[in-house]
């Protein structure tokens, strides 16, 4: 069985094209953050940073 659509769904489904493009490109204010929540995602772009320099360089010392 599928799931009844959510509320917000519903109503996107009923909107004009130019109206969903004006309210989608609403801008929305930047959360909040707390030191230790941007700390962690500054971490977690580091690892993701030094990951893909392992992948890369692994992907090219394959090749020869």
């Amino acid at each position: 069985m599928t799931e009844p659509p959510d509320i917000d769904e519903e109503l996107v489904m009923f909107l004009e094209r130019d109206q969903l493009v004006a309210d989608t490109s609403v801008p929305v204010s930047p959360a909040v953050l707390g030191r230790r929540v941007r700390l962690g995602l500054w971490a977690l772009r580091g690892f993701v940073l030094v990951t893909s320099a392992m992948v890369i360089i692994t992907f090219v010392s394959d090749l020869h």
